[in-house]
């Protein structure tokens, strides 16, 4: 909550990371539309999407998600290979029970595919200035993320600071993400208390 109170509203979970009981905790304590909560599914099958939706929803005590992304895609033909659960997300957002649905890409065929899908909604974009846990150099990756932008789609940027590799040179990465002009957000994690107010002036004052 001490992100909140500080103007974070966006709040970044996945099943795999174990979040969803911290998310549902924190939602208790404010208002449920004043912030934007996404989690990620590994799901790789209809039915497994299926209940993944109702599972997530009944550990983050919410009536809808407002974001849920197919988790840690890398396959290049995964808009064709996993239509299924797309449809799933699809037929949920219809229903209301999400509001958006998307990607996040751990290969840059994957980034291309989800560029190129009208399908896709929201992208987790791994992205930095040295390429540090991305899906390709800089150079390789940020047209992907430009043309997506160009396209209608909301770009959420990761590993804005390369899993942490680039804890040191926080302004650096944070001016770069920022000056790209295709991000909508992006989600950094913060260890503790004082990393967590120590970014949030960097970000202010980038």
């Amino acid at each position: 909550l001490n992100g909140y109170d500080k103007g974070l509203r966006f709040f970044d979970a996945a099943d795999s990371y174990g979040s969803h009981p911290h998310v549902a905790e924190a939602l208790k304590h404010v208002q449920r539309d004043k912030v934007t909560v996404l989690t990620k599914s590994w799901a790789r099958d209809p039915a497994g999407m299926r209940a993944d939706i109702d599972r997530f929803r009944k550990e983050l005590g919410v009536d809808y998600i407002d974001v849920l992304l197919m988790h840690c895609l890398t396959e290049g033909d995964w808009t064709e290979r996993y239509k299924g659960v797309m449809d799933v997300l699809s037929e949920a957002k219809q229903k209301g029970v999400i509001r958006a649905h998307g990607c996040s890409c751990h290969s840059i065929e994957a980034l291309r595919a989800a560029a190129a899908s009208p399908w896709v909604e929201v992208d987790l974009a791994r992205i930095n200035p040295t390429g540090a846990s991305m899906d390709g150099d800089p150079n390789t990756v940020i047209p992907v993320l430009k043309q997506m932008k160009a396209s209608g789609k909301a770009v959420v940027g990761m590993k804005i600071l390369g899993a942490g590799e680039l804890r040191n040179r926080q302004d650096e990465c944070l001016k770069f993400a920022l000056g790209l002009g295709v991000l909508d957000a992006f989600t950094i994690g913060a260890e503790s208390r004082n990393e967590q107010e120590d970014l949030i002036r960097r970000i202010a004052a980038a």
